[in-house]
């Protein structure tokens, strides 16, 4: 049984989406980051940067303790090691799909990020902030389009943790200023991955945990003005 720590953002929504598509059994631990719960001790004993998403495994597969894990990758990739699915074993494979969750963990998600704070809750707009995110995403779509140009999915032929960590932070493009329009093959893999019965049985399991779309400034205290203290 593997034990998710979650809320639906689209870090958490990367997780569902692999316990889904491999039938591994789960359970959803929430935790409400609009109300602090991500910096309570009990979660910070299994993710020490207060931020969700993070497992434990009751059932390892050395037989020992429970595992925990944080970071939506590199959970990504225990998961994948763990079953031996969704990530390619040979070589050249397993480095094509490698290559691309890191992009995703050390480029879109965080510029995609700062994209959804200057644009929707910074509380002044920032022009330079908000074209600066916005055009980088926008450079970020245009990578990821060419890579999928003439294959099914971001690693190949086979559908891999790459996809599922890049769906989830394309969902928002509106909010993101972006029209997939502009990007074919991106558009084309973006429908593919949203009528797989997995991913939209993952939606449906955080529409089940939290439908909230705004923040409340109380909740933006909490995400946004967090210091080392």
């Amino acid at each position: 049984m593997i034990d998710l720590h979650y809320w639906p953002t689209p870090n958490g929504h990367k997780i569902t989406m692999f316990l889904e598509e491999t039938a591994l059994p789960y359970r959803i631990v929430p935790v409400n980051i609009g109300a602090g719960a991500q910096f309570t001790p009990e979660f910070l004993a299994i993710a020490p940067n207060n931020r969700m998403p993070a497992i434990v495994d009751q059932a390892p597969a050395d037989g020992g303790a429970p595992v925990s894990v944080f970071e939506s990758g590199a959970i990504l990739l225990y998961l994948a090691e763990k079953t031996g699915r969704l990530l390619p074993q040979a070589l050249r494979g397993r480095f094509e799909v490698l290559q691309w969750l890191f992009w995703q963990m050390a480029g879109l998600g965080p510029m995609a990020g700062q994209n959804h704070h200057f644009v929707r809750y910074a509380p002044e707009k920032i022009a330079y902030a908000i074209t600066r995110y916005v055009n980088e995403t926008n450079r970020l779509y245009g990578v990821l389009n060419r890579q999928l140009a003439g294959r099914a999915f971001i690693g190949g032929a086979e559908y891999s943790i790459a996809d599922l960590a890049c769906y989830p932070w394309i969902v928002p493009y509106e909010a993101q200023g972006q029209k997939l329009e502009d990007f074919v093959h991106l558009k084309r893999w973006f429908e593919a991955v949203a009528a797989r019965p997995a991913t939209v049985r993952a939606y449906a399991r955080g529409a089940g945990v939290s439908t909230q779309t705004t923040l409340t400034e109380e909740a933006k205290k909490i995400l946004f003005g967090q210091t080392a203290r």
